[in-house]
C-alpha cells in the first residue's frame, strides 16, 4: 500500500493513476479520444463524482501543454460561438448534477453521439462538402459540451463531432479544441471547489505530483500526431469517438 497526500493506493491503483495521467497528456496534444478511457479507470479508483474533481486539475495542466504547443493553430471565431453556451451548460450541470443517474446520463449521451457520428460518417463517405456552420448548432453543441464536461468530463466526444463537422485542418482542430477545453475547465474549478467540494489541497498536491507523467504523455502525443496524415487523423478521431460512445452506453 502507498500513502500519498491522504490517499491510500495499492500498487495496481497507483499504476492505473500514472497511466491515466499519461493518457490525459497524450490526448490533449492530439491523440484525441484516449482520455475517454481514463474516466472509468478514475471512477473505479476514487468513485464517480470525486474522480471528476480529481481529474480536473490534470486536464487543466494538460490543456496548458496543448495551448502552448498549438498556440498558432486556433480558430477564435468558433470559441466565441461555443464558450457562452458551454458556460451555461456547466452551471446547469452544477445545479442538477446531484439528481442525475450516471448510467442513464451516459446511455443518453452515447445514443446522441451515435446519431451524430452516423451523420458525420455519411458526410465523410458521401463527400458532402457543406459545413453546418450555423449559430444554433454551435449553441447546442456548446451547451452539450459544457454540461457533459461538468457531469463526467465527457465533452471530448461532443467537441470532436462539432470541430470535425467544421472540417478544420488537423493542427487547427487540436489547437481550437485545446483552447476551448482550457477555458471551460478553468471555469469549472470554482464549482468543483465550492459547490461539489471535489477538489481539495490534498487532491491538488496529488495532481501536481503527476505533472511529469502528463508532460511525457503530451510529448508522445505530439510525436504521434506528426506522423498521421490529415485524412487518416479524421478517421482516427471518428473511431475513438465511436468507441467512447459504446463505453458510455455499456
Amino acid at each position: 500500500m502507498i500513502e500519498l497526500f491522504s490517499y491510500t493506493l495499492t500498487y495496481s491503483t497507483a499504476g492505473m493513476l500514472l497511466f491515466t495521467a499519461f493518457l490525459i497528456g497524450m490526448s490533449k496534444t492530439g491523440v484525441a479520444g484516449v482520455a475517454l478511457f481514463t474516466i472509468p479507470i478514475m471512477a473505479i479508483i476514487f468513485g464517480g463524482k470525486d474522480s471528476s474533481g480529481l481529474m480536473l486539475p490534470l486536464l487543466v495542466m494538460a490543456d496548458l501543454f496543448a495551448v502552448t504547443y498549438y498556440r498558432r493553430h486556433v480558430n477564435w471565431s468558433y470559441l466565441v460561438k461555443l464558450f457562452p453556451s458551454a458556460a451555461v451548460g456547466v452551471i446547469l450541470a452544477t445545479l442538477i448534477g446531484n439528481y442525475i443517474d450516471d448510467q442513464l446520463f451516459r446511455s443518453v449521451m452515447g445514443i446522441i453521439i451515435f446519431v451524430s457520428l452516423a451523420i458525420m460518417l455519411w458526410m465523410e463517405t458521401a463527400n458532402k462538402n457543406a459545413i453546418p456552420d450555423y449559430m444554433w448548432f454551435a449553441i447546442l453543441m456548446g451547451l452539450l459540451g459544457g454540461f457533459t464536461s461538468m457531469i463526467g468530463n465527457l465533452a471530448a466526444a461532443v467537441m470532436a463531432l462539432y470541430l470535425l463537422s467544421m472540417r478544420l485542418p488537423k493542427n487547427e482542430y487540436i489547437g481550437t479544441g485545446a483552447w476551448f477545453f482550457l477555458a471551460v475547465n478553468v471555469f469549472k474549478v470554482p464549482f468543483h471547489v465550492f459547490a461539489w467540494h471535489t477538489i481539495s489541497l490534498n487532491s491538488f498536491y496529488l495532481n501536481v505530483a503527476l505533472l511529469p507523467i502528463i508532460a511525457l504523455g503530451a510529448f508522445v502525443g505530439i510525436r504521434i500526431v506528426r506522423i498521421i496524415p490529415e485524412k487518416q487523423y479524421r478517421w482516427l478521431i471518428l473511431a475513438a469517438t465511436g468507441i467512447a460512445a459504446i463505453i458510455m452506453v455499456i
